[in-house]
């Protein structure tokens, strides 16, 4: 076995895990590394900031199961990672970071942008690790990506010392092995079926790790041979179709939303997929007296409010098609539709809406017309992703993509430039606030250089939304939350492509079907009215619980 460089090593082992795409920014000390890439069959994706790579080497690894990855320099390129990662950790998608590193001779001493990384990152990833050797490089690799794209994935991180990759050394990648799952018990299998069948009023919960294990069909099935409705997590959007008469609709914005889907008569709570990181049990289980059956891919939290009676752990979709099977002879007639029946009456009345500034219904109206049901909305942080998550119906899993484990704003527009490098055959629509806009607008020129076609909207408020409301209802009044914007259409030009302000109601779904029809990213104003209350309805309660 031939000599070779290490970074040339590392570069060949993430070939080895079927690497396509690296987002990220080079440094001084990655510059061996970037050289490797140059002669690989990896695409290395220039970033216009280290947190826009990260969020789209999320998003990457979020619609494909494979972990995607992200590059930075050592001290501050590597701390502009850190929400992306932190992101990519808490709304469980996998994700390897890398970061270089001065040499390991001066890390023992204060020394030039050396910050100690690993310590920075071990919060906000399942693994991470220096490469002190260069010997370690196959087993490095292979554990990140084994780590990161392992129930339940998340962000890894692998620091890389300038001196290490430019070493010499004789290795070869690891392969790939498939990940075994763990299998319930039949007599837990068993155990829930007893509970299911004598349940008086069950519902379901299903949340992000459904979409994760590709296991809607099977929760559809389930729903369909049981008969116990199911109400979905904000992440849980397009799992049941909205207008599945047991669908119960999206849960976890006011007080009121667990009462008028049935959670408070509800005696058996199937919670299949849910990510206690989403939304706390507390609030569907105040009384903590609901039977539970979790279906997860790994045992349960443990919280107070949130106490299994019996937990089958294991595929999330062979679980729930061995338990449809059981409980298939005994199907329920339950479920309150109230919640589903409140928000999606207003939502098609706002067809109607020539209100301008738009109202969000009609805005999000718009979009579902124009958007077929496999195109992918993606929402930024802040009020427009209250309504979204409220309020747009989604047919199919991860066609509306929202961040909200970490709820980091900015994270739209690289999430669209991901998602159109994922599936460039369908189209996706971008939602920002004016706010989240900014922090990452710079993005514009990666879309331009990419040419991935995606459809920026711009809900324009001037202010921050989502804390303008919490202020209201608290103070009754708003304090250091309005802003000035740019021109965003001039804007939207000097990065070289199409912009548009809207002037009424009506020209912004001629505008945004103009948009979507273009073979280059496009970018839309939209001038939004927040005066009615995401709330909707007194009926769903005036306290929030979702930010």
């Amino acid at each position: 076995m031939a000599s070779r460089k290490a970074s040339d090593v590392f570069v060949e082992c993430l070939e080895a895990e079927g690497v396509r795409h690296v987002f990220g920014i080079p440094g001084e000390e990655t510059l061996d590394l970037n050289e490797s890439f140059s002669r690989s069959s990896i695409d290395f994706i220039p970033v216009r900031h280290e947190q826009g790579g990260a969020y789209m080497a999320d998003v990457y690894g979020r619609l494909t199961g494979r972990a995607g990855v992200c590059l930075g320099t050592l001290g501050p390129g590597a701390l502009n990672l850190v929400t992306g990662v932190a992101d990519a950790f808490l709304d469980r998608a996998p994700l390897v970071s890398l970061t270089g590193q001065g040499d390991l001779e001066r890390m023992h001493k204060e020394s030039h942008q050396y910050i100690d990384l690993l310590r920075v990152m071990r919060p906000i990833t399942k693994w991470n690790a220096r490469l002190s050797d260069p010997a370690i490089i196959p087993e490095v690799v292979r554990k990140a990506f084994k780590v990161a794209e392992g129930e339940k994935p998340g962000a890894t991180h692998i620091e890389l010392p300038e001196d290490v990759m430019a070493a010499q050394i004789d290795a070869e990648p690891l392969p790939r092995r498939r990940q075994a799952r763990p299998e319930p018990a039949a007599r837990e299998l068993l155990k829930a079926a007893d509970l299911v069948r004598g349940a008086i009023n069950p519902v379901a919960l299903a949340g992000n790790g459904v979409v994760r294990a590709n296991a809607a069909p099977a929760l559809r099935e389930f729903v369909r041979a049981t008969g116990i409705p199911v109400a979905e997590t904000f992440m849980g959007k397009g799992l049941v179709s909205p207008d599945s008469p047991k669908a119960l609709g999206t849960v976890g914005l006011q007080a009121g939303d667990y009462t008028m889907a049935g959670f408070d008569e509800a005696d058996v709570v199937v919670a299949i997929g849910y990510d206690l990181v989403e939304h706390a049990p507390e609030h569907w289980n105040p009384k903590r007296d609901k039977r539970i059956i979790c279906v997860d891919s790994v045992p349960a939290e443990t919280d107070a409010y949130f106490m299994p009676e019996v937990e089958l752990v294991g595929d999330i979709y062979n679980v729930l098609t061995r338990l449809a099977e059981e409980c298939r002879h005994v199907p329920h007639e339950g479920g309150s539709a109230k919640l589903r029946d409140v928000v999606l009456g207003r939502f098609e009345q706002a067809k109607d809406d020539e209100h301008f500034p738009m109202q969000p219904p009609r805005a999000l109206y718009d979009i579902r017309r124009a958007l077929g049901r496999q195109d992918i909305l993606i929402s930024d942080v802040g009020l427009h992703k209250l309504w979204i998550a409220r309020m747009f119906p989604a047919y199919e899993p991860n066609t509306v993509l929202i961040a909200n484990g970490l709820a980091g704003m900015g994270f739209a527009l690289p999430a669209a430039i991901a998602a159109k490098l994922v599936h460039p055959d369908r189209n996706v629509v971008a939602v920002n606030g004016d706010g989240g806009f900014l922090m990452n607008s710079q993005e514009l020129e990666t879309a331009v250089r990419l040419r991935t076609p995606f459809v920026t909207v711009i809900w324009e408020n001037r202010s921050y939304g989502s804390i303008v409301w919490k202020q209201e209802k608290r103070f009754g009044g708003h304090f250091g939350t309005d802003f000035a914007n740019p021109d965003f259409v001039k804007l939207a030009e000097g990065y070289g492509l199409p912009g548009w302000r809207c002037e009424s109601a009506d020209d912004f779904g001629e505008r945004l079907r103009e948009a979507l029809r273009l073979d280059v990213p496009s970018l839309i104003v939209l001038p939004i009215d927040y005066s009615i209350d995401v709330a909707i309805s007194e009926e769903l309660g005036t306290e929030t619980v979702a930010t």
